[in-house]
């Protein structure tokens, strides 16, 4: 427990001093609620992953608005990747509602060695975001919905922890969601780099 809580130290400071997560919010997921069995995808749309089964034991979902979004690639991702704290987390994974393909590319973008074991998944038509009741509204932007970014420690098939950010916006009151803006200071991605993982994986 002491490696995930390092992880968690790792969000984003936007999030820590300004928006502080939800653990409790009524209409999100919480705490003692099983994983949906909902199929994913991973690297092509035939091949299916039940994170209902995959979790079993202890591991982690990250939630991110999008693949390939500047401040998931530059800062949030790698914090995962890079933390020491990581290889404690048990099974990891980033879901995002992309296709299989584009999480693909995204995921050896960013650890083109799979050093890291995190696996990456396509949610493509948002029903496991849904189900966990994630969504936000994003039309305008995207075309389609997207999920708010998101960390859930899981044990045993529950959720143990439910780290979620509360209000999709940006850095410094920015409109767009978080994540899928570049809007952040060079102080802010430095110190998302150092603590934003260590903040989930405590």
């Amino acid at each position: 427990m002491s490696h995930t809580r390092g992880l968690l130290r790792m969000l984003p400071r936007s999030i820590i001093t300004r928006r502080t997560f939800s653990t409790t919010g009524p209409a999100f997921v919480n705490v003692g609620d099983r994983i949906p069995p909902i199929d994913l995808v991973e690297g092509s749309p035939g091949n299916k992953v039940n994170l209902a089964k995959e979790l079993q034991g202890k591991g982690l979902i990250i939630g991110v608005p999008a693949a390939f979004s500047p401040s998931c690639s530059a800062t949030h991702i790698p914090g995962y990747i890079n933390s020491p704290s990581l290889k404690s987390a048990g099974k990891v994974f980033v879901v995002s509602i992309n296709d299989a393909f584009v999480m693909k590319a995204w995921g050896e973008s960013l650890d083109p060695s799979h050093k890291s074991g995190i696996r990456f998944l396509g949610d493509p038509d948002g029903k496991l975001t849904e189900a966990l009741d994630l969504t936000f509204e994003s039309g305008a932007l995207f075309g389609n919905n997207r999920s708010k970014r998101y960390a859930l420690v899981v044990e045993d098939g529950k959720v143990k922890e439910a780290h979620i950010e509360p209000d999709n916006t940006g850095v410094d009151g920015e409109d767009s969601p978080l994540c899928l803006t570049g809007n952040t200071t060079e102080e802010d991605a430095n110190h998302s780099t150092a603590s934003a993982a260590d903040k989930v994986l405590k």
